[in-house]
């Protein structure tokens, strides 16, 4: 399991936050102890003893003052609220960052949080309106309101979850609102948190959809009976991308070793078939350095100022530019790969490419339009996914008077990525329906109780047309599932559900 699949398992919902030990505790105390020297010698530190942001050059109040105007002048995120999954890592991230000995912290407000987030406690924080430079700043406030009291929280009825007011939750957890003392308020708001847990969640997905697509490439290379010889280990090899070496394993483990090209067949097949490996593995690849990226993020400290070594330090660390980047190159990469998915459906529903079966796979030509249809909205996803992966890093504006001069826009970015992802696992659902109507029209009869007999049952023969919307959404959903079982990514999954799917080829 990779690390950052390993990651949000701790934060998942069976999870518990474990209470500060001694070490953590000594940490947090000798970063109060840090801050309380500096005060004591008349040194200015930055939202202590003087304003926020561009009004730095101006003296502050109480610090209990400081604490609630922090979060308070920052409530004014707007849009749909992340999803609750997103929200609890959002917190997760943000708490375990506080602990590391970095930030003047207490132990005993540490420790309040933790309890409410170990009873499930989960604000819900609106996406829109961060620019992640001094952190996600109104995503993370909207957190920190919610916990005193102001704002919404997710509940869960069953499967169903709802946004209710943050009050009510509270009182019926009998707990009471928090009062944000301005140093954990700094240490909660400047940081990474929400643009880091969307980009996280998304890298993962990611992943998932390059492991669905190499589960789709080698079921088409099966039925078309094309040419096995584009995947063969020589072929990596040579190139040396571990990428490409791994997408490439992946297809043959699931192509039977007595597979032969049909003469029928091309000697080479089309980019779309022949290049799978390489362009799944260069997404792959970059999937990757981008998770090395937000696995540090996730294990760093963001806050400003910190301590460090005795001293108080003002810097910059809650810059969200490598969570931005990272999400810029995800959103790229998951273009690529929903784009390879829509052209491998057009191989299909093309008779000559798809070995002389009827154009858009309908056993009717012309009383029957087959997936006509299903093609259409799938160059359509892949042209919004265009225009949703256009890096949010180049579309930065400067803000917050002469300080926010330089911004990355990571959330928006990690949000476009998300979107992306959405559609193009609806191009995966799409080319899955086609699987399963090629396998129909081939005569192939797969394995009762193993992944291609499911997806038949999903998406039967066409005898006529219908309606497939929600044929390609099942879909996409089974693909979803299996990619993640054969990931090791999910622990809600049957672990051997799937796992004929590795051996199955008929």
């Amino acid at each position: 399991m990779s690390g950052l699949a390993a990651l949000v398992r701790r934060a998942g919902w069976d999870a518990v936050l474990a209470a500060c030990g001694p070490e953590d505790r000594g940490r947090m105390a000798e970063s109060a102890a840090t801050v309380d020297k500096a005060l004591a010698a008349g040194a200015p530190v930055y939202g202590l003893t003087r304003g926020f942001g561009p009004l730095v050059e101006y003296a502050a109040g109480s610090e209990a003052d400081q604490g609630s105007g922090l979060i308070a002048h920052l409530g004014t995120g707007q849009g749909r609220p992340l999803d609750p999954d997103t929200c609890r890592l959002v917190v997760w991230l943000r708490l375990t960052s506080m602990r590391k000995g970095f930030s003047p912290v207490s132990p005993e407000f540490w420790q309040v949080l933790a309890d409410l987030w170990n009873r499930g406690f989960t604000p819900a924080i609106p996406r829109d309106g961060t620019v992640s430079a001094s952190g996600d700043l109104q995503p993370l406030a909207h957190a920190a309101l919610a916990h005193s009291g102001v704002g919404e929280a997710w509940v869960r009825n069953g499967p169903e979850w709802t946004v209710h007011p943050a009050a009510e939750v509270l009182a019926e957890l009998g707990v009471e609102p928090v009062a944000w003392p301005v140093r954990e308020a700094l240490a909660f708001v400047n940081g990474t948190g929400a643009s880091l847990a969307v980009a996280i969640r998304n890298q993962r997905s990611a992943v998932r959809l390059v492991r669905a697509g190499a589960l789709l490439t080698a079921r088409l290379v099966v039925l078309l009976r094309a040419n096995p010889e584009h995947y063969r280990r020589g072929v990596d090899a040579a190139r040396g991308q571990p990428g490409q070496a791994t997408v490439a394993a992946w297809l043959r483990d699931h192509l039977p070793a007595d597979l032969v090209r049909d003469p029928d067949r091309p000697l080479q097949e089309p980019y779309s078939l022949r290049c799978a490996p390489q362009v799944l593995g260069a997404v792959l690849d970059q999937l990757g350095a981008a998770g090395d990226v937000l696995l540090r993020e996730a294990d760093g400290c963001t806050d400003n100022p910190l301590t460090f070594g005795g001293e108080v330090l003002h810097g910059g660390n809650f810059h969200a530019m490598p969570v931005g980047l990272a999400s810029d190159q995800i959103g790229l990469a998951v273009h690529q790969a929903a784009y390879l998915a829509e052209r491998q459906l057009a191989v299909l529903v093309d008779p000559q490419r798809n070995g002389g079966l009827p154009p858009m796979l309908t056993p009717r030509p012309g009383r029957g339009s087959g997936l006509a249809g299903v093609q259409v909205s799938a160059t359509s996803f892949v042209s919004r996914i265009r225009q949703l992966a256009y890096p949010a890093s180049l579309t930065a504006l400067p803000t917050n008077g002469w300080n926010q001069d330089h911004v990355p826009m990571a959330l928006n970015g990690a949000n476009s990525a998300a979107e992306a992802l959405d559609l193009a696992w609806l191009v995966v659902g799409s080319l899955a329906v086609g699987v399963a109507q090629l396998a129909a029209l081939t005569g192939d009869r797969p394995r009762a109780g193993g992944l291609w007999a499911e997806l038949a049952a999903i998406s039967p023969p066409l005898a006529a047309d219908r309606p497939l919307a929600a044929e390609v959404r099942a879909a996409r959903d089974l693909l979803t599932t299996a990619a993640a079982e054969l990931l090791d990514d999910s622990a809600a999954i049957d672990p051997d559900r799937f796992r004929s799917a590795v051996v199955e080829v008929s």
